[in-house]
């Protein structure tokens, strides 16, 4: 059995006014011991301005009011920070969309027992997604295979975005020195844990289609996905994998 004093769920977050407040509140049900930090990048659509009644009410939801250097990415990275900082034992990773369904997360939690990190697959068996077009669920699956051959990772679901840290995981990959900015920063923490020996367990979950709002993945987000995991194979392959970033 887990045993985890303070879990935190982090949301980078952007234009997500329509799903963060009931997210929120599901996540605050699921697990006593559970809080909520949001990473806005100051959403044109207030949803950082929601998330900050809803901390003024409740001493587990925590804002992060990005007003600069944003990104998926960097705002992931932001948030984990702010989680160590506040003495997580654990941190869960996902989306403010509610593709990620917060059921999931008792899930998560029972198989960090086992491993020091748990990725929610959705290629694994049991898992799967609906919703979706034929054509995005095949780019998953192609996007996810390259990364694991590419990147030699463990894991079926390289690119899933809904995963549970044990602390020390986070505090090992180094996150002054992570790349990416966008979406990709799942590969390359998937990577660099993997790299450092951790364990990396993977659950099935069910991953839908957006419950409100527009999705920000675009076809030019999606090739940049790509050109970062070449990138990130010949920094891997060359030992330069935890070199630090250019201009930090």
């Amino acid at each position: 059995m887990l045993s985890a004093r303070r879990i935190i769920a982090t949301l980078p977050t952007y234009n997500e006014a329509e799903n963060i407040e009931g997210l929120v509140r599901e996540l605050l049900e699921v697990d006593p011991r559970l809080e909520v930090l949001v990473a806005d990048d100051d959403s044109p659509d207030g949803t950082w301005r929601l998330v900050e009644k809803l901390a003024a009410a409740s001493a587990r939801v925590h804002l992060l009011h990005r007003r600069s250097d944003r990104g998926r990415g960097r705002a992931g990275i932001e948030a984990f920070r702010a989680a160590l900082a506040r003495g997580a034992d654990v941190v869960i990773e996902m989306d403010a969309d509610y593709s990620h369904a917060p059921g999931h997360i008792p899930e998560l939690l029972a198989a960090l027992a086992e491993a020091d990190m748990v990725v929610g697959s959705r290629l694994v068996k049991g898992g799967g997604e609906h919703g979706r077009s034929p054509l995005r669920a095949g780019l998953t699956r192609l996007s996810a295979g390259m990364s694991r051959v590419l990147l030699r990772l463990p894991v079926r679901d390289c690119t899933s975005g809904y995963r549970a840290y044990r602390r020390r995981v986070l505090e090992a990959i180094d996150l002054d020195s992570l790349r990416a900015v966008g979406p990709e920063i799942v590969c390359e923490i998937l990577t660099r844990a993997a790299r450092r020996g951790f364990r990396i367990a993977e659950i099935p979950i069910r991953f839908a289609n957006r419950r409100a709002g527009g999705s920000n993945l675009t076809a030019a987000k999606l090739l940049k996905v790509l050109c970062f995991t070449l990138r990130l194979a010949w920094l891997d392959r060359t030992g330069r994998l935890f070199e630090p970033r250019m201009g930090r």
